[in-house]
Formats: structure tokens, C-alpha cells, sequence
């Protein structure tokens, strides 16, 4: 907006300058020209007396002198008996017109001819002609038009910058509010508009303000009624408890309990997800800590249904834009997908890489069937029974931090989940917390390649039911 508003300034001064400076221009050399006209005219009439006057020796004499004096116009004076005094100049039909006592001007492509008639002489009519070369009639000229031209790029300069202090004056509130409304529709619900400007935009920035607020007021409310609503599940959990203690079976008794206190754990957890705000910040994890974490979690259950199950981290902090509990989340999603809906025995591994420009690739593949033709990441959409809702999480998750989630197939066939985390927005020292997670492994190369220590900086993988150091 700002060049456009430039642009038209510019195109509005250079029409009104060439409106103005155009026909100026073609004035003063009008004017130059009928300057040196009436000189040479005048000039021309000064000699007239000493024409009627004069002998032709002495009239010769003050003719040389007339033309030594100025060399630019010469001056000839056509005698009646035929006698030219001064330069030699052709007796043209203008001259020839001028002996019938008529003094006028001719214009000739090298320049004009002031012809004055003298009467009164013995012998007949004289003729002065005084030339006037064109280079004498744009004397001056093209300096003025310089002038003019430097005169129109200054005026033309002065309009450019005129125009964009007042671009800048218009679009500055504009563009805060359009920043505004991308920290926004970013997730920070604290962004607001600097109400400045015209009335207009100080209107819009103010009601772009009033919806932030509301929207701030509708997410609060909706995170406290699910919040209540979760609550609300404590009263018959612990009825359930009081049941479950109540049985007379220990084992029964212990079995209930668990599966109470897991149910617990779930709700607590729902209305902590359910209080925390959005915006207002940028989570950051490290997620070759978070994956490895969560491979040592499925690990036992890999191996309880024999399936040779390889990790691949890359070596040091992996940074991800993404708290710690969305990456564990996504994880556990994907992994569950895997357990879910693949037989037994087959296998499965888990790649963590990073972006060139940036954060992780994460990709969870499977020697399994292999996803349905549909777009599996659909929500509510599922070919294996369950909810439809785990895939469309992952993505939704994988998209909060920059990111994407593709469905694709394995090179052995089946199912491929990548996820795409985006890059941090700041710097966090998580080299400690990683190394602390794959010391915890007792990891081995890939390929047969002889074992290293944690030190050296080498992906790591976990090959077949190799067992997990707890």
C-alpha cells in the first residue's frame, strides 16, 4: 500500500508538472526568439539615418563597424543601384519585397531575416537586412530548459517524499494491526492493536481489540466447563472406590482400585489440560529426550508380543516448538496406532531426524496392511473400529508447533506416519536432559556396527528384543 500510495503521487506531480513545465518551456523560447528579433529589428532602425545621410564611403565605413561590433548578426544593406554594403547576402525575393517599402520579417530554416525599407533616397529604395541565426534566437534556451527540468525532479523528489511520510503515517496503524492479528490467530490472545491512525483505522484496531477480549472471555469459559464437567466424574469415581474396597477378594480388591486410580489420574489430567491457557508463550521440548523416553515405555510391550521394534534418535538436543506432554501425546498416538491395528510379531521402528531449516522430522513406520485409501488422519474417520480421533490429535498437534503430518507407506509396505515438528522460536540448553535419557539405553548402532558409548555422537538404535537398562 505504501508504493501504491507513492506511485500515484508520483503520477499525479509528473502529469501536473508536464501540464505546467511543457508549455513554460515552449514559451520561453518564444520569447527568446522574439527578443533577438526585436534586437536585431532596433538595430536595424538605428541605421536608417545614416543611410539617408551618409555617402556610400562613409556609410561603408560605419556598416564594417556596425558588424565588428556584433559579429552575430551581420548587417547588409541592399543600395538601390544594386551596391551591397556589408556581408555579401543573396537578394531574395523577400529583399525584392522589401524594395516596394514594406519592413518585415523572413523566417528561413537557418534563421530570419529582419528587412527594414529606407525611402526617401535619390536613386530609389534601400533595404537593411539584419540575419539572425537560429543558435541566436534559442540563446538561453536550453539553459532555461535545464533549470526548468532540475526544477520539476526537485519539485517531483519533494512530492515522493511528502508522500511517504504520509504513506507511512497511514499504513504504520494498519500494519500494527495486521500484526496484531497474526499474533492472534498465532495463539497469543494478549496481542493488541495500537488504536492510532484515522478514524477508521483507530475504529477497526478497536473493535480487532473488543473480539481478542471476547474471544480471551469464550476460551476461559469453555476451558472452566470442561474443567467442571471433568470434575463433576470424581464423585462416582470415588464411589467406585468405596466399592472396590468394600469386596472381600484382595486380589479383586487391588485390581479395582488400580483401574480406579488410573481413571483418576486421567480426569486430573483432563481438567489440568483443560486449565492450561493457550498462548502467552512458546512451549519447547527436546524431543530426542521425549522419544526416547517414550520408546523405553513400549519397549516391554514390544517385546511381550515379539516385535522387533528400532529406534533411531539423532545424536544431540533436538528442539521442537511443542511442550513436552503434546510430543509425549503425539507419540503414544502413533505408537498405539501401531499396537492397535498390526498383528503380533511384526515390526515397527521409530526415526527421529532434524529439519534443515530446523526442528524434527519424526516418522513412526509399520510391516503392517498399511492404511485404507481414505485419509486415515480424518477426524472421526476410522476403518479399525476405534474413535477416528488419535491421527487427526497427532496432526493437530504436529500443526500447533509449525509443523505437518503426512500418512504415507513403509518400504516394507505398511503404514508410515511422518511428523514434521517446526524449529523453537528460543534457544534452550536441553544437552543435559538428553544426554541423561540415552545414558539410560543401553543402545546399539545399526547394521551390525560395533557398539559405541553415548559419547560419540552416533544415532542409536534398538535392534530386535534387545533389552531395555532401567
Amino acid at each position: 500500500m505504501r508504493l501504491r500510495v507513492v506511485l500515484l503521487v508520483v503520477a499525479t506531480s509528473s502529469l501536473v508538472l508536464v501540464s505546467f513545465l511543457v508549455p513554460l518551456a515552449l514559451v520561453l523560447r518564444t520569447f527568446a526568439a522574439d527578443r533577438a528579433r526585436s534586437t536585431a529589428t532596433i538595430q536595424a532602425q538605428n541605421l536608417v539615418p545614416l543611410v539617408t545621410t551618409l555617402d556610400p564611403g562613409s556609410l561603408r565605413q560605419e556598416i564594417d563597424q556596425v558588424n565588428a561590433e556584433n559579429r552575430s548578426t551581420p548587417v547588409t544593406v541592399f543600395m538601390p543601384g544594386g551596391t551591397e554594403l556589408g556581408p555579401p547576402a543573396a537578394r531574395t525575393a523577400s529583399v525584392q519585397l522589401a524594395t516596394n517599402g514594406r519592413s518585415f520579417t523572413a523566417v528561413t530554416p537557418a534563421g530570419a531575416n529582419v528587412l527594414v525599407s529606407v525611402q526617401g533616397l535619390p536613386a530609389g529604395t534601400a533595404v537593411i537586412q539584419v540575419f539572425v541565426p537560429t543558435a541566436q534566437l534559442r540563446r538561453g534556451v536550453a539553459r532555461a530548459w535545464l533549470l526548468l527540468g532540475g526544477l520539476g525532479l526537485g519539485l517531483l523528489a519533494l512530492s515522493v517524499l511528502v508522500a511517504d511520510q504520509l504513506a507511512r503515517s497511514l499504513i504504520r496503524p494498519i500494519t500494527n494491526m495486521a500484526r496484531a492479528a497474526d499474533d492472534l490467530a498465532a495463539g497469543d490472545l494478549t496481542a493488541r492493536a495500537v488504536v492510532a491512525g484515522s478514524p477508521e483505522v483507530r475504529r477497526a484496531s478497536a473493535g480487532l481489540n473488543r473480539l481478542a477480549v471476547r474471544i480471551g472471555e469464550l476460551l476461559a469459559h469453555e476451558r472452566e466447563t470442561v474443567a467442571d464437567l471433568s470434575h463433576r466424574l470424581r464423585t462416582p469415581l470415588t464411589a467406585l472406590r468405596i466399592d472396590a474396597e468394600s469386596l472381600r477378594d484382595d486380589d479383586e480388591m487391588a485390581r479395582l482400585s488400580d483401574d480406579v486410580n488410573a481413571v483418576e489420574r486421567t480426569v486430573s489430567e483432563i481438567i489440568r489440560e483443560a486449565r492450561r491457557p493457550t498462548g502467552g508463550g512458546s512451549a519447547l521440548c527436546d524431543a530426542a529426550e521425549v522419544v526416547t523416553e517414550r520408546a523405553m515405555f513400549w519397549q516391554p510391550l514390544a517385546e511381550d508380543q515379539d516385535r522387533p521394534m528400532t529406534l533411531e534418535v539423532a545424536p544431540g538436543p533436538v528442539l521442537v516448538r511443542i511442550s513436552t506432554e503434546d510430543l509425549a501425546a503425539c507419540i503414544d498416538i502413533l505408537l498405539e496406532n501401531v499396537f492397535s491395528h498390526t498383528a503380533e510379531g511384526l515390526a515397527f521402528e521409530i526415526r527421529l531426524s532434524r529439519r534443515a531449516g530446523g526442528g524434527a522430522w519424526l516418522v513412526v513406520a509399520d510391516d503392517g496392511p498399511g492404511f485404507p485409501d481414505a485419509d486415515p488422519t480424518q477426524r472421526g474417520l476410522s476403518s479399525g473400529g476405534s474413535t477416528g480421533l488419535g491421527l487427526d490429535i497427532a496432526r493437530r498437534i504436529a500443526e500447533a508447533s509449525g509443523g505437518t503430518l503426512t500418512v504415507g507407506r513403509s518400504p516394507s509396505g505398511g503404514g508410515s506416519v511422518t511428523a514434521g515438528l517446526g524449529p523453537p522460536v528460543q534457544a534452550l540448553d536441553a544437552g543435559r536432559r538428553h544426554r541423561r535419557a540415552r545414558d539410560r539405553l543401553h543402545l546399539r548402532p545399526r547394521d551390525g556396527a560395533p557398539e559405541y558409548g553415548p559419547s560419540e555422537g552416533t544415532p542409536w538404535s534398538l535392534l530386535g528384543s534387545s533389552r531395555v537398562d532401567r
